[in-house]
């Protein structure tokens, strides 16, 4: 990745490695992506907040996370200051990356065709995030 020294959260790779599995590390670490329709937040719709697996950093509320049916979790708008918004011109397309702005790991890619009134879809792994539940 570049620009790690942008971000406040700094580790070794060798500790991303001990902290994520093989697959985490691919899409956190390595701009991967996992298949469409086999992460576990993908259908998930309970109340709470999600956060970055690399950091633990707040990044999305459950309040803004819609089915788009796109096959990845969804959210129409991110915890203010928590994404970094990087230009992403690979695979042919022009898009827009999204990485947690503490740790600068990959969470998916942001596009504006959106069905709320925010017109933004926030198109995240679900290998990137943690849910933490809304006590009761």
């Amino acid at each position: 990745m570049k620009n790690l020294d942008n971000y406040p959260v700094k580790k070794t790779d060798t500790e991303w490695r001990e902290q994520l599995s093989a697959n985490e590390y691919k899409i956190l670490r390595e701009k991967g992506t996992e298949y469409p329709f086999t992460g576990l937040y993908n259908n998930h719709f309970d109340k709470g907040t999600y956060f970055c697996k690399g950091c633990d950093a707040l990044l999305y509320d459950s309040e803004n996370k819609f089915d788009s049916a796109c096959g990845w979790p969804s959210f129409d708008k991110a915890i203010p200051g928590a994404i970094t918004y990087i230009k992403d011109n690979s695979h042919g397309m022009i898009r827009t990356e999204i990485v947690c702005s503490s740790c600068g790991c990959h969470q998916g890619h942001v596009f504006d065709d959106g069905p709320t009134s925010t017109g933004r879809r926030y198109c995240v792994n679900s290998a990137s995030i943690n849910f933490c539940p809304k006590e009761k």
